[in-house]
């Protein structure tokens, strides 16, 4: 198994456990879905539910939760247009720096396809949600959740050279 890795951070952001699109050579996209987890310790005692009762709301303690957000413990951020293109602006040249440094022949790649698909991203910029990595480190990647043209498959997209892989 893979692990992404953010490379200005090192927090956990996707694994090749999902089905890992690559867009335009510049973001993946991942389709995720929503989960039932039961918070706290999962104590099975042998009891059966019983049929004549069964209800179609979660039981106590019972949380739905997107399947990515849960895994890699993404934190949910908040971003009006503005701000959000500042901070992309400083985090693309966070990227460009490390690219230098680790793969130079991606640099130019990465500036013309991160740009291009930035301006896709403030065209659609209020279907945006956005989440931070474990640390909440602001300069690190944001990765972005919207919704498949049905209006009930989530997405991610993911920067691709935001990104560092680790085999485990």
């Amino acid at each position: 198994m893979i692990i992404f890795k953010d490379i200005l951070t090192d927090d956990e952001i996707i694994s090749d456990v999902y089905d890992l699109k690559l867009i335009d050579d510049i973001v993946y996209e991942v389709d995720c879905q929503m989960i039932t987890i039961k918070k706290g310790a999962d104590v099975d005692i042998g009891a059966n539910a019983s049929a004549e009762e069964a209800e179609e709301t979660l039981e106590d303690g019972m949380e739905t939760v997107n399947n990515v957000v849960y895994s890699f413990r993404l934190q949910q951020s908040q971003f009006d247009k503005k701000s959000y293109l500042t901070y992309l602006k400083g985090y693309m040249k966070a990227v460009e720096a490390k690219l230098k440094e680790t793969s130079p022949g991606d640099v130019d790649k990465f500036k013309a396809g991160a740009q291009a698909f930035a301006k896709k991203i403030v065209a659609g910029f209020k279907d945006y949600e956005f989440f931070t990595g474990e640390s909440m480190n602001p300069d690190g990647m944001v990765a972005l959740l919207n919704y498949r043209e049905d209006g009930v498959t989530p997405f991610f997209t993911i920067w691709k050279h935001g990104l560092k892989e680790e085999k485990v």
